[in-house]
């Protein structure tokens, strides 16, 4: 089954700053039709997308603000879903729990931004991230980085499996916890392989969960679940 994600639409405003900032090269044949960049090529039309480089660039000059909750996912920017209460709570119990048993082992990266690779910045809702004193204030972290990425998933369950699992494995994390809120279980991801993850275990209430990739961190499936 595949999944529909909403990409950002862009006005005519928008449009033409990107290409006075340079994000958009003037030589393209490129056109706005309903919100959507179009280019065009001898071998027909396609629909632009974005490198990391130019997402920031459009952060930088104002064209993506803090309002926009939005992430570029294989070079398209998509639209983030609300957060609904469970959720919010999920990830702060989560915030709570991985603080208080890794404290200043690990950075707890809370829906920030992470890079993954040329064309992907996803904003995962918790990345443990190796401890550095400046807190990767000079640039992002990249896939290097990254300890432990988790997503807390309820409305968008099935485009975390079928787009970033997949896309976490792709760019070498290490592991991937899936908090399933609608089953109310976690599902552990790990060992990146080919690009596809080689062990998936799903551990359910009553149960715990320990990181293959932090030590002597193990959860109770209960407390991440409240």
């Amino acid at each position: 089954m595949s999944v529909q994600i909403a990409k950002r639409l862009f006005n005519v405003h928008e449009y033409h700053r990107m290409g006075e900032a340079g994000i958009l090269n003037n030589d393209d044949r490129l056109q706005l039709l309903e919100g959507v960049i179009i280019g065009e090529t001898e071998a027909g039309y396609y629909t632009q997308t974005f490198t990391v480089e130019q997402y920031e660039r459009m952060v930088e000059t104002g064209i993506l603000t803090e309002d926009d909750r939005v992430e570029l996912i294989e070079g398209e920017i998509v639209e983030m879903s609300p957060i609904g209460k469970r959720h919010a709570a999920c990830v702060a119990r989560l915030t709570s729990l991985l603080g208080e048993k890794l404290a200043r082992r690990v950075i707890v990266w809370v829906q920030n931004p992470v890079k993954l690779g040329k064309r992907s910045e996803p904003q995962p809702d918790l990345t443990l991230l190796k401890w550095r004193d400046d807190f990767y204030e000079p640039s992002l972290p990249t896939p290097d980085d990254v300890l432990l990425l988790i997503e807390v998933s309820d409305t968008t369950l099935e485009a975390d499996r079928q787009i970033k699992i997949p896309l976490s494995a792709r760019a070498g994390i290490v592991e991937f916890w899936l908090v399933n809120l609608n089953d109310e279980l976690v599902e552990v991801y790990a060992r990146p392989l080919g690009g596809a993850y080689q062990s998936a275990i799903h551990a359910r209430r009553g149960e715990s969960i320990t990181a293959q990739s932090i030590a002597g961190l193990t959860l109770e499936v209960d407390a991440v679940l409240g």
